[in-house]
């Protein structure tokens, strides 16, 4: 059973009413663009998982069968607690390395993109971290813990840091000192120097106050969101790759064969001396922070809506629909394909290049939507796939037709 999958619908649910909320209060904390990135993050993310396994879910086959590690009873509810807390344990390293190391920061860093702080912030995820953050959870598995243990523990875990991530509740009292809440998770998000690589427990705030990682949220500074190397750009796959290319990079510079083995396991953010001196890559301050925010008009705005909208539904319908291997992986590549293009129009990229980069894409779109109908899986989601196909070929025609008036 997919825990996250079920939770899907109450996360759009919250989601809607923070905004809502947030409106009502004249406090919204969502802009579009923003909240469009990090949502199709993940979608990806999501979709990544019927394409790719988890190197860990092989490692941890494998193992069970080569081992005879006595497992723990699953009908123990005091086992299932124990599990539970032991994996946030597991989780704390794993994120506080995931900051620290060049490498495991290529990963996480998706995720602190977001110069929001709101519930789609929380739904911002990698799709690299498959790669090494396993190698944090094989303690539980040395220990007995069995894989479907693992899997349901990691799976609430990560439901559970949903609703931490919002501006609209403030300090809790006493659960301050035990359980990671919004306050101290604002704290983790922000770039002031002061609340830098804090606070990263997923559960319990309890592991960041025994290993020295705590920082209570300050009244006289407010959190500013975001990372210090912004990459300025809506962008899924710019997001989710910019530093390993940075890394390929100093790589590829470097003179040093040590120093070119140093960049994958380095203090993030750490260069070659001969790459530094003449690539230098240097961080912004605060003080000349200012948030991405490309303006552009209300059609490319409703056009980027109702593509986050039909992404969503693309996903959902993979995830209901057995498809081959050769299926997923063009599933999953139009959904990255579908997040490039429509953070070009985000961004405000040019009319003509836009077009050359979305219509094949519409063109596909409309080709599968026929095979689905000549086969006859049609139904009601069917003619909500035809609804909003119709409604993102009006867009398109309107947007082009707005924009070329006004270069007119």
């Amino acid at each position: 059973m997919d825990l996250i999958q079920l939770a899907v619908p109450f996360f759009i649910f919250a989601m809607a009413a923070e905004l809502v909320f947030g409106i009502l209060i004249g406090r919204n904390t969502y802009r579009l663009n923003d909240a469009f990135s990090s949502l199709m993050l993940g979608i990806l993310s999501q979709g990544r998982k019927f394409i790719v396994l988890g190197v860990g879910s092989l490692v941890y086959a494998w193992a069970a069968g080569a081992t005879a590690i006595p497992q723990w009873d699953t009908g123990t509810p005091l086992a299932w607690l124990a599990a539970f807390v032991l994996y946030d344990l597991c989780y704390y390293w794993q994120h506080r390395l995931g900051h620290e190391r060049q490498i495991l920061w290529a990963a996480h860093v998706a995720h602190h993109q977001s110069e929001d702080y709101n519930l789609s912030t929380a739904l911002r995820q990698t799709s690299t971290g498959f790669l090494f953050g396993w190698i944090f959870y094989v303690p539980l598995f040395v220990l007995g813990v069995p894989a479907e243990m693992i899997v349901t523990v990691g799976a609430l875990n990560l439901i559970y840091q949903f609703w931490v991530h919002t501006q609209h509740i403030p300090e809790l009292g006493w659960f301050e000192w035990v359980f990671v809440t919004p306050s101290n998770h604002r704290v983790h998000h922000a770039q002031n120097d002061c609340y830098m690589d804090r606070n990263y427990g997923g559960v319990f705030i309890i592991w960041d106050r025994l290993f020295g990682s705590y920082q209570r949220e300050r009244a006289d500074t407010p959190c500013v969101y975001g990372i210090r190397g912004p990459i300025r750009s809506w962008n899924p796959i710019v997001a989710l790759t910019h530093i390993y290319r940075d890394m390929l990079n100093d790589m590829r510079r470097t003179r040093s064969a040590w120093a070119r083995l140093k960049v994958l396991w380095a203090r993030t953010g750490w260069q070659p001396a001969d790459v530094r001196q003449d690539w230098p890559r240097e961080k912004q301050t605060l003080a000349a922070f200012s948030r991405y925010d490309p303006v552009v008009g209300s059609m490319r705005q409703w056009y980027g809506g109702v593509q986050l909208l039909g992404a969503t539904a693309c996903l959902i319908w993979g995830q209901l629909t057995p498809l081959s291997t050769a299926g997923y992986w063009l599933w999953w590549l139009f959904l990255a394909w579908t997040g490039v293009a429509t953070a070009g129009w985000l961004q405000g990229k040019q009319l003509t290049l836009m077009c050359l980069m979305d219509l094949p894409r519409l063109l596909l779109f409309g080709v599968a939507l026929s095979s689905l109908v000549v086969t006859g899986w049609w139904g009601a989601f069917g003619w909500f796939w035809l609804g909003l196909s119709l409604l993102i070929l009006v867009l398109e025609y309107r947007l082009g037709l707005q924009e070329a008036a006004l270069q007119v």
